[in-house]
This record gives structure tokens, C-alpha cells and sequence, in this order.
């Protein structure tokens, strides 16, 4: 199985915790998701932890998104948010 990143496209980082607020990684962690001899159990560990560092509303947001990038390739979410009514 492949892993597919946990970046959701809100990259920017909590100045007190470093922790991004899309995605609850770390620069370093982003650094370690990219490295290609990563393996897939690290990946889906750090998915884990990553679930437990977040709030529960980021949560949320963050399990929509990144379900909708793994099942349609890309974030629908957002767009949605862009459209008026």
C-alpha cells in the first residue's frame, strides 16, 4: 500500500508547537515524508500520531481532505468553500 501524503494545502506552522495546521507534521517530518526510502510503516505510524497532535476540529477538517485526496487524486473540499451561494 501506498501512502499518500497528509499535506492538505494549508501549510503553515504554529509558532509555539511547529506544528503545521493542516497537516499537525513537523518541518522535519515533512523532510522524512519526502525522502523515498521512507518506509511505509514509518508513514503510517506517523499518520497515528499525527491524528492524536490535532484538535478535534482540525481533525475533522483534516480526515475530509485528505480522504477526498486519496480517493479522487486532489481535495474537493476546498473548492467547495470557493463557490458562492
Amino acid at each position: 500500500m501506498k501512502f499518500i501524503s497528509p499535506c492538505i494545502s494549508i501549510c503553515k506552522s504554529d509558532p509555539k508547537t511547529g506544528f503545521c495546521y493542516g497537516c499537525a507534521r513537523t518541518d522535519e517530518e515533512k523532510k522524512i515524508w519526502k525522502n523515498p526510502e521512507t518506509t511505509n510503516s514509518w508513514k503510517e505510524e506517523n499518520l497515528i500520531v499525527l491524528r492524536i497532535r490535532m484538535s478535534e476540529t482540525q481533525l475533522k477538517t483534516f480526515n475530509q481532505s485528505y480522504n477526498e485526496k486519496i480517493e479522487f487524486g486532489k481535495m474537493v473540499y476546498s473548492k467547495k468553500l470557493k463557490k458562492k451561494p
